[in-house]
């Protein structure tokens, strides 16, 4: 866990075991998977680009990429999908095992795909497919891809260990990821409804998509999944957050311009999330927050939580950077972890 306030690091912390056996210690410069905090560095990347006049949050998808103009999505915009308004959280034709380190494919697939409701009427959140339809859209206006622009523009300003595609000379420094459960199904469970496959592909189609039976080898550590596989530090995550809490630009270093970062946080969908079944609330791309489920006490607070615990954000009326990730899955809503770090901090304040 790493904290800034008013751009000092005044919590710093690292403990337990980099491997399920127990026979590594967690190091200072630690890296983990951090699941869906990717999506707010992806946010920051997709800020930028706007900064840059590469594209603008009412960019239409199909201007960039014709070939996703099907089945009614031409008028999706980039600000729809950044708010999980795409209604493309999962593919009905079920996809091999490990298909989704086939980015070309994934794409296709997507562009082809009927949405699962109106599109742009409601939301519900794109657990992965986020990460491939924002992606795309960064890629063929930029002609990088997102990890290229996480290194570029976030990574290497900061000097971060922020890393979307992990190079195998960084995989000593990778903890490996307790993965709860039973093995991996190849196959939906028969007989399952319009409803129950969307929630169901949403996560496991294709197998191995939302990090299982696959988290810890060398393909999902290299791969580029922007909406699921960044791996980080503590440090580098609450460092993008710290710059973040002071505008957009500290100590020389300019992510992006306060009047794009006060677009970027500008919320975009709320209420009920056809995926998650309960409260969702999304600016472009990060998470803003609700009464049960904030980033502390401040309504101006931003960031993005991931799976089983890890969480990145900002306060900027505190002016705090925090960063927390884990190896160890727990719960997914209301982590008793992260709210108790949360509360700490904010019992010192």
């Amino acid at each position: 866990m790493c904290i800034s306030v008013d751009g000092r690091r005044v919590v710093d912390l690292w403990a337990g075991y980099a491997d399920p056996q127990r026979t590594r210690t967690w190091q200072e410069d630690q890296l983990v998977n951090a699941f869906s905090v990717g999506k707010g560095v992806t946010a920051v990347v997709a800020a930028g680009c706007v900064a840059r006049g590469e594209l603008s949050y009412d960019t239409r998808i199909s201007e960039l990429w014709p070939e996703f103009a099907t089945n009614g999505k031409q008028d999706l915009t980039l600000r729809d999908a950044l708010g999980h308004r795409t209604a493309l959280p999962a593919l009905r034709q079920q996809l091999p095992q490990f298909a989704m380190y086939d980015w070309d494919h994934m794409c296709s697939e997507l562009a082809n795909e009927a949405p699962w409701w109106t599109p742009g009427a409601t939301h519900g959140y794109h657990v992965n497919t986020f990460g491939y339809i924002v992606g795309e859209v960064l890629r063929r206006a930029t002609g990088k891809t997102v990890g290229q622009l996480v290194r570029e523009r976030i990574a290497a300003p900061l000097d971060a260990d922020i890393y979307l595609g992990c190079d195998p000379s960084l995989f000593s420094r990778v903890a490996d990821f307790e993965w709860p459960g039973p093995p991996i199904s190849l196959t939906p469970p028969a007989g399952m409804n319009e409803e129950q496959l969307l929630q169901y592909n949403t996560y496991y189609n294709p197998p191995g998509l939302s990090g299982a039976a696959t988290v810890n080898t060398p393909e999902w550590r290299q791969a580029e999944i922007p909406s699921t596989n960044m791996h980080a530090t503590a440090r580098g995550v609450c460092s993008m957050y710290t710059v973040l809490a002071h505008d957009g630009s500290h100590k020389g270093v300019e992510l992006l311009p306060a009047t794009v970062l006060r677009q970027a946080v500008t919320e975009v969908s709320s209420g009920d999330d056809v995926v998650l079944q309960r409260t969702s609330r999304f600016a472009h791309g990060f998470q803003i927050p609700l009464p049960e489920r904030g980033f502390g006490p401040h309504a101006e607070a931003f960031g993005h939580y991931g799976a089983g615990g890890s969480v990145g954000f900002c306060d900027p009326v505190n002016r705090v950077g925090f960063g927390y990730v884990m190896n160890q899955m727990g719960p997914r809503w209301q982590n008793p972890r992260n709210k108790a770090l949360m509360s700490a901090l904010y019992s010192c304040l």
